[in-house]
């Protein structure tokens, strides 16, 4: 890429305001012809990586992206000169993650994006936030400062839903821990602001997107003020930020002040006053929610209802004497822009600079992103509130393309990992009355029960699957990302299932029905649990009709609003009658921008505003949690006395339906559970109906917040849209399981 002539030029509003999928470039884009090979054009979002023809027909990657032509970003001025011809770039990307060239990392994306239209950016990766000179890299870059927390929210990152800290870091070289302060978004942007003064700092990435509105902190155990005003930052960029990003980038360019880019979708900033701000919604002050629980309640979701980019409003939150203004969603990407995304030259490969292993890459390296977005709509899920309910994904053709590129890499064993997103087998919109009208407000898409006018159909996730596991140099293709089994379900159509089975697990299926017990279940927004059964029934039909031997690998979370200890005994129950064992169990994680989180912290349910049981002591959340467990014996002290203070002494013993034996009962006469000691427990089908006694109500109230909660999520749960490391005890990485 050639050098950028710095010169600007005055830009109107109007002018700057543009359609970005049309490819509309203002005078001061054009003042190199040089940037022609980094312009966009009429059909794509960065297709200058990309060959379309006049009918919109795609050919591929263009010479541009050969494997053989791909640098990193670069992270030193030598680099920067060596690649643009520059000693200043135009924006410096600071993130909390190691850099890796990857598009399942949102700094690669956005440092690519920005590359693609032209900008030069330079990347400090994990800067000491102690010294100064980490963050004097690149000196002061022409336009700005973009920060991130990283992959994932810095504090979910470093510490348990039992606010233990983490013995590694996964995204970190080595994945060793201490390499990004807690709260990264909010000291990173102060050392930059003591540093170079009013220089413009723009935000965004998961912690940005979730915290922009005021919010309940759970490791503060409080209401934070919006990221915005405590970073100091002057604009927020909040879900997926492609578009934002270059509208921004314009306008800096075009010389307009940071604090008067007010106008782009998907953004949030601050106001002295509303004298400005059109047509908005005001929700409850900062001040207000911190101290009433059904204002936050109501705050919220508004919030939630209005996180649709047709149908949403600009939301308006006063803090002190100003005001956030969060505009409304951007718009999601076309087809064909999300393509050009996915089509810029990635390395996928961690920067030349790094001598250790990171962790983070494994599971993605050779994986592909389908889709983007999910309308499933799981209480305890951000994935709504960051990336949204409608369904964008990515051409057959782009996803090949990627493919072939993968089968090329030396490393590359002629296994693709994944083929997915935060659901996989979401490829469409849920109907079509989304794409003119927006989302439904009031009703869900899924949830504990479907909607009538949801369009459910596999037909081209098959055709995609079956194309990829014809390439050459492929041999199995595998999905890892969570499938929605009630979406599964009520497909008619059995095709997908049965291809699923045969092609793309090795030996077992992971999902997550999270619960057994209605109650809990609609409070989770998971379907009931019946569906659940019926399908591991017809799992195990389809799989002794294929000749086939896999296993359900069930995921189960413990300490939910709404669970109490006989809802926990109720699946301990469950459990105990299909032969299943969970090798991998998961407390519920107050994390930010969840409507679960909502629940904990109020006591309401905001749909409905009725009281919610919120399982808070350390005890009885150890006590849930041991009961999903119940058969590994240094759980038996927590089962027992979890079942004694529900009056389930019935459970206790050696008979045949008994938890755990009674404490003078040698292990040997406790109906079976001395197997529990062997070191490979899979889950089994879990055919058996669940026949549990009738449960009490069980209901102990405790105060809400007064004591730290109980330990965490699990796998690879998400907020992001990307995905992650699978590990034990984390629910913010990108790759769901549904």
């Amino acid at each position: 890429m050639q050098p950028i002539d710095q010169k600007t030029e005055k830009k109107t509003v109007a002018g700057i305001n543009r359609n970005i999928s049309r490819g509309k470039r203002s005078s001061n884009q054009k003042r190199n012809e040089n940037r022609a090979d980094a312009a966009y054009a009429d059909k794509s979002f960065c297709s200058s990586y990309k060959i379309y023809n006049l009918d919109n027909s795609y050919d591929g990657f263009s010479e541009r992206s050969e494997c053989d032509k791909k640098q990193p970003l670069p992270m030193s001025k030598a680099e920067l000169f060596e690649q643009v011809g520059k000693d200043v770039p135009d924006f410096v990307l600071v993130t909390g993650d190691a850099y890796i060239d990857h598009p399942s990392f949102g700094t690669a994306i956005i440092g690519r994006v920005l590359l693609s239209h032209g900008y030069s950016v330079g990347i400090i990766a994990q800067p000491n936030w102690k010294s100064a000179e980490s963050f004097k890299v690149f000196g002061k870059p022409r336009l700005g400062f973009l920060v991130n927390s990283g992959n994932m929210d810095s504090m979910v990152n470093h510490y348990t839903s039992a606010k233990k800290p983490r013995s590694e870091d996964a995204y970190t070289p080595g994945g060793k821990r201490g390499k990004r302060p807690d709260r990264a978004v909010n000291v990173y942007c102060k050392c930059i602001r003591n540093i170079y003064g009013d220089i413009p700092i723009v935000i965004g990435g998961i912690e940005a997107s979730l915290r922009r509105f005021a919010h309940y902190d759970y490791w503060d155990n409080r209401v934070l003020p919006s990221v915005l005003v405590s970073s100091g930052a002057d604009l927020l960029i909040y879900g997926m930020g492609e578009r934002q990003i270059i509208d921004i980038a314009e306008a800096l360019d075009g010389g307009i002040a940071a604090r008067d880019i007010t106008y782009v979708k998907g953004t949030a900033y601050w106001a002295d006053n509303l004298s400005r701000v059109y047509e908005y919604a005001l929700i409850d002050s900062f001040e207000k929610v911190s101290n009433d629980k059904k204002a936050y309640c109501a705050a919220f979701m508004t919030q939630y209802r209005e996180q649709d980019a047709i149908s949403g409003a600009t939301l308006v939150q006063p803090h002190g004497s100003g005001f956030v203004v969060v505009n409304s969603p951007a718009m999601p990407l076309s087809r064909n822009e999300l393509d050009a995304v996915y089509d810029l030259p990635y390395t996928r490969l961690p920067h030349p600079s790094y001598t250790e292993h990171i962790p983070a890459l494994d599971e993605v390296r050779f994986s592909l992103v389908s889709c983007r977005g999910c309308y499933g709509q799981c209480a305890f899920c951000a994935l709504t509130f960051h990336q949204g309910r409608v369904i964008q994904s990515r051409s057959h053709e782009s996803l090949i393309a990627e493919a072939k590129l993968m089968t090329k890499m030396p490393e590359f064993k002629g296994y693709i990992h994944d083929v997915g997103g935060p659901t996989a087998n979401f490829r469409q919109p849920a109907c079509k009355k989304q794409l003119t009208k927006g989302v439904c407000k009031d009703r869900t898409c899924l949830g504990y029960s479907p909607c009538k006018n949801v369009e459910v159909s596999h037909t081209d996730y098959v055709e995609l699957l079956r194309k990829l596991r014809r390439l050459d140099g492929v041999k199995r293709v595998f999905i890892r990302s969570g499938i929605r089994y009630d979406y599964l379900m009520y497909d008619k159509d059995e095709t997908f299932f049965k291809e699923l089975i045969k092609y793309h697990i090795s030996g077992q299926l992971k999902v997550a029905p999270e619960h057994i017990d209605d109650h809990v279940l609609e409070m989770m927004g998971k379907p009931g649990g019946e569906l659940y059964q019926r399908f591991v029934r017809r799992y195990k039909q389809l799989n002794d009709a294929l000749g086939m031997n896999q296993y359900i690998v069930p995921y189960f979370m413990s300490s939910h609003p709404g669970s109490t200890l006989n809802s926990a005994i109720a699946l301990a129950e469950y459990l105990k009658a299909s032969g299943q064992r969970p090798e991998q169990v998961q407390d519920f994680y107050p994390t930010p921008g969840t409507l679960s989180t909502c629940m904990f912290y109020t006591g309401l349910d905001p749909r409905t505003m009725k009281p919610v049981y919120v399982p808070v002591s350390p005890e009885e959340k150890a006590m849930q949690r041991a009961l999903m467990q119940f058969f590994i014996p240094k759980n038996r002290p927590l089962v027992r006395k979890a079942l004694r203070l529900a009056d389930r002494d019935d459970l206790i013993g050696s008979g045949r339906n008994c938890l755990v034996p009674d404490v003078h009962q040698s292990p040997a006469h406790s109906g079976g559970s001395s197997s529990a000691t062997k070191s490979n427990h899979r889950s089994q089908y879990g055919a058996t109906e669940h026949s549990a006694i009738k449960r009490k109500d069980a209901r102990q109230h405790t105060r809400f917040g007064s004591v730290e909660q109980s330990r965490s999520n699990g796998p690879n749960r998400g907020v992001q849209g990307k995905k992650t490391v699978k590990t034990s005890d984390k629910r913010s990485g990108v790759k769901k399981h549904r």
